[in-house]
């Protein structure tokens, strides 16, 4: 009996190796997704579960919503350890009606132009 020599992989063998290759890792990849799947009722469960624990422990702490260590400070009482009072916003007020008058004079101009320029 006569062997036949080794012969070289062609390229038809490669691309067959190839194929191969990549279906086991679509399988491997399938299997792991259906097991997520099939887990995700459980692991939803788990999730909420937690969550009820935790605000079932937040709210089981007592204590006032107003006993906070840090408040939000308003813009307008000035500097947190300030204890000067700030007298009147008349100043603020004058400005915001300039603001606002200067504001309503632009758009009026803007709509003035659209009409000039643009024929309904």
């Amino acid at each position: 009996m006569l062997r036949r020599p080794f012969r070289s992989t062609t390229a038809l063998d490669q691309t067959k190796h190839e194929l191969a290759k990549q279906e086991s890792q679509l399988r491997e990849q399938m299997e792991k997704l259906e097991k997520m799947i099939a887990d995700a009722p459980r692991v939803a469960e788990e999730v909420e579960k937690r969550q009820r624990e935790e605000l079932l422990m937040r709210a089981s702490e007592g204590g006032s919503r107003l006993d906070v260590a840090f408040t939000l400070q308003d813009w307008r009482q000035g500097e947190v350890g300030s204890a000067k009072r700030r007298g009147s916003l008349r100043k603020e007020r004058r400005e915001g009606r300039i603001i606002f008058v200067v504001l309503v004079i632009a758009l009026l101009a803007a709509a003035i132009w659209l009409l000039n320029h643009l024929h309904f």
